[in-house]
């Protein structure tokens, strides 16, 4: 039979889904005239510039006559008092013309201050070296990502290391490799280093570098002076300085970026057009190749990172909504949760969504909380309670139930990857089986965390072993441990600096050998962990000895002696750990609220900073004083007026997804979507190898054959990355939610709920209040109810026309998806 909704002309779905599915959002609008300002400013106040290549950008700001402060660096005018010193373009960068003493007067709506320019050594020659001159350039225009010549292959015969990691390595490539073609000091304008990325010959990069730009000037400079490579005592780059470092931003609004890079002999030069800049949410903000960072119109925190080799630095913004809302109100808190929450709103002119009523709260803590939904004689219960204390008193009721440690144990076997495939059967099942016991007796996760990694003994009598069997290598556990217990990604720093964070090489490696003891052997009871001698670490490019030591800490002198694991569990789960309780905490409200404070979870990092770093302060604080008790962090959460919005937006909230001003929207798990079908059809799902009455939630072999779990984004497990769960929707989960002859062989199953309710409940008006508390686990409105009944009426097959209505329920969003 073929359905659609709008035969049916059923109404149901939630007024809250309009503003998110489908909906154009205005373009920024484009920079407006400048307001009148009060007062102008200048960053620096003075410059010095040393030779006659380095440049130096003025970033100019005014307060307006409303107290905002904005950036006027493309609007005001540049005037240099001695040209034959040094001269300003009208975006306001100076650059030298000969030794010497002037000034850059700057000038906007009348008012106007000065800059002193000193210029020194103009008159020295230019001593090239290759790091600080030509390593930025083919950074800055991604010759050695691994999208071109940095991939492990090379390009074309041509290998870069990626990002610029090994500096001599990149040297002679360039200047030794190619039958001396890339580098031509004898004609250096005839090198394939120019002639390629300036597109005077073909190349499959396109244009990068145009003749006769500063990069362009710089290589060939640097190649007729025969190619200098860096001599000893060379100066290096130690830091970088980003201004502004943090602005308060209108809609619309725009922002300059300077970069400045600081070199261990006291030099700072402007390295913007050499910078590569990256925004964390385009949503928010996006950034320009030279640095200019361009407002939208949604409302929140955005982060710029700025890197230079292999530094980084980050600019911070806030974007209020352009509304300023008069006499804020005072909010509802129930818990130290909802005053941070409600101070970031009040910055960004935006009121939270009213309280979500009991229906949608007892629907949505049901799914967060157990990944079940509430059956109806349970919605109809907690409906009628009239206790003020209905709702804690549920999550406490929830928090028992077999239910709880089924989904929990699910959620943690993704992470630490309980595959069947490296396992077997038997080792799967006792490390899953492990998990959920743990999870059962309410162990607390640092005890949890530090039984996994200290694990040794026979692998079949010690289930937890199985952490160390899914991946073989020392690197691996390492970087699972970091991601998954910290929420940091080390696995790039394997092979080079990484590009987004501040870790090393060595420190990943610092890192692997706390597991570089660990191995398997056979002995009489059979394939046993255990840690075993003293072996050494060296750094794969210096070769110098590397020892253990965590992330963020200093390299001992010598590695721990006995069972270096140990060292690390106690350093992981300590409370001061800068990671681990804000990690845990983060994860647990991604998984509650719908998005992380860090975003994505496990991607933290010094350039993507959250967007609330006092409430995530405050969750790992109070995480540390309930002693890593997982069900009382969901107590908190739950009982938390902020979990407890509506998902309804208002005027002020409806473009904000970032800053929990209401409820989102998050489509259920592949495996709560699959028992929350079986379960409101009344139909269970058979799954190959394992007993009936298995549900989704309790699989714990990942390798199950089930084309609807692997539809809608089951993990395969072979990462421990977040991403690998999916719950994206797409068409062909509609499709197949529409059309699949299973999905219609439960709703017409005989002995399914709906064939049962049209037998036992004569009363249509009855009929449909069934159906909506058990597909919704609400009440129909009078509105709802009138139309089902109308609708059965017309059937003809009453219980066809049920099978209709259930039908129709399960393929709204209001089913699909918690909210």
């Amino acid at each position: 039979m073929c359905r659609t909704l709008c035969s049916l002309g059923v109404a149901l779905t939630l007024a809250a889904c309009g503003p998110l599915w489908g909906q154009e959002l205005p373009s920024p609008a484009p920079p407006s005239q400048t307001p009148e300002i009060a007062e102008l400013s200048v960053d620096p106040g003075e410059i010095k510039l040393r030779g006659r290549t380095n440049s130096f950008a003025i970033l100019t700001s005014a307060k307006t006559v409303t107290g905002h402060v904005i950036d006027t660096t493309a609007s005001a005018q540049y005037r240099s008092g001695d040209e034959k010193v040094a001269v300003v373009s009208a975006e306001g960068i100076v650059s030298p013309r000969g030794n010497g003493e002037t000034f850059v007067e700057v000038t906007l709506q009348g008012k106007s201050t000065r800059v002193t320019v000193r210029i020194v050594d103009f008159d020295l020659p230019r001593q090239f070296h290759f790091e600080n001159d030509v390593l930025p350039i083919l950074s800055r225009y991604s010759c050695n990502t691994s999208s071109c010549h940095g991939k492990a292959e090379g390009q074309n015969g041509f290998k870069l290391s990626v990002f610029a990691f090994d500096a001599r390595g990149d040297f002679e490539a360039l200047a030794m490799e190619g039958r001396g073609r890339r580098t031509f000091p004898a004609a250096p304008q005839r090198s394939l280093l120019l002639t390629k990325p300036s597109g005077e010959i073909p190349h499959a990069g396109g244009l990068r570098i145009p003749r006769g730009s500063s990069a362009y000037e710089t290589l060939r400079g640097w190649i007729t002076a025969g190619m200098p490579f860096d001599p000893p005592g060379s100066a290096k780059v130690v830091g970088i300085a980003l201004s502004p470092r943090e602005r308060l931003l209108e809609m619309g609004d725009r922002q300059q970026l300077r970069v400045v890079a600081r070199y261990s002999d006291g030099a700072e030069i402007d390295v913007t057009g050499l910078s590569r800049f990256q925004s964390n949410d385009e949503g928010l903000a996006t950034v320009t190749t030279t640095g200019m960072v361009n407002t939208g119109t949604v409302p929140g925190s955005v982060a710029i990172m700025a890197a230079y080799m292999g530094e980084m630095a980050v600019f911070q913004a806030l974007v209020p909504r352009s509304e300023k809302i008069q006499n804020y109100p005072e909010l509802p808190a129930n818990n130290f949760i909802d005053p941070l929450v409600h101070q970031r709103l009040k910055k960004l002119n935006i009121l939270p969504s009213e309280g979500a009523d009991d229906a949608e709260y007892l629907r949505r803590v049901y799914l967060d909380v157990i990944g079940t939904l509430p059956t109806a004689g349970e919605a109809r219960a907690f409906l009628a309670d009239a206790r003020t204390d209905r709702r804690a008193r549920l999550v406490d009721e929830l928090l028992k139930r077999p239910e709880f440690n089924d989904y929990w144990a699910l959620k943690w076997a993704d992470l630490l990857k309980v595959d069947r495939g490296p396992l077997g059967r038997k080792g799967a099942h006792n490390f899953y089986r492990w998990i959920r016991e743990r999870i059962a007796a309410g162990q607390p996760l640092d005890q949890f965390v530090q039984d996994l990694i200290t694990a040794e003994g026979p692998t079949g009598e010690v289930a937890q072993t199985a952490f160390f069997k899914v991946d073989k290598k020392p690197g691996q556990w390492s970087s699972n441990v970091s991601q998954v217990f910290l929420g940091i990604r080390i696995t790039c720093a394997e092979c080079h600096h990484h590009p987004y964070d501040r870790w090393s090489q060595t420190d990943y490696f610092g890192m692997q050998a706390f597991f570089t003891p660990i191995r398997l052997r056979n002995s009489p009871r059979g394939e046993v962990l255990e840690s075993a001698g003293d072996p050494a670490t060296k750094h794969p490019r210096s070769g110098e000895p590397i020892f253990a030591y965590a992330l963020g800490t200093e390299m001992p002198a010598a590695s721990p002696t006995g069972d270096r694991r140990r060292v690390l569990a106690a350093w992981l789960a300590a409370p001061e750990n800068p990671w681990f309780a804000r990690n845990l905490s983060n994860r647990l409200w991604d998984h509650f609220l719908g998005r992380g404070l860090v975003e994505p979870v496990d991607d933290v990092r010094e350039t993507n900073p959250p967007t609330n770093p006092e409430l995530l302060d405050a969750l790992a604080k109070h995480l540390v004083e309930k002693k890593f008790d997982l069900r009382e962090m969901i107590r908190t959460i739950t009982a938390s007026r902020t979990y407890q919005q509506s998902s309804r937006p208002n005027a002020t909230n409806e473009r904000d997804e970032q800053n929990f001003s209401r409820a989102l929207f998050k489509r259920l798990e592949a495996e709560v979507l699959l028992d929350a079908v079986c379960q409101t059809t009344g139909v269970e799902e058979k799954f190959e190898g394992l007993p009936a009455g298995y549900r989704a939630i309790q699989l714990w072999d990942n390798r199950v054959p089930h084309y609807f779990l692997k539809l809608f984004g089951r993990p395969v497990r072979a990462t421990a990355c977040e991403c690998e769960r999916s719950v994206e929707a797409s068409v062909g989960q509609v499709l197949h939610l529409m059309n699949s002859p299973q999905i219609q062989s439960k709703l017409s199953h005989a002995g399914g709920t709906i064939a049962k309710l049209a037998r036992e409940t004569t009363d249509d008006s009855k009929l449909v209040e069934e159906l909506y508390l058990t597909y919704y686990n609400r009440m129909p409105s009078d509105q709802e109810r009138q139309t089902a009944v109308a609708h059965l009426k017309a059937s003809g097959d009453r219980t066809g026309g049920a099978e209709d209505l259930a039908w129709s329920m399960l393929n709204t969003i209001e089913f699909v998806f918690n909210h």
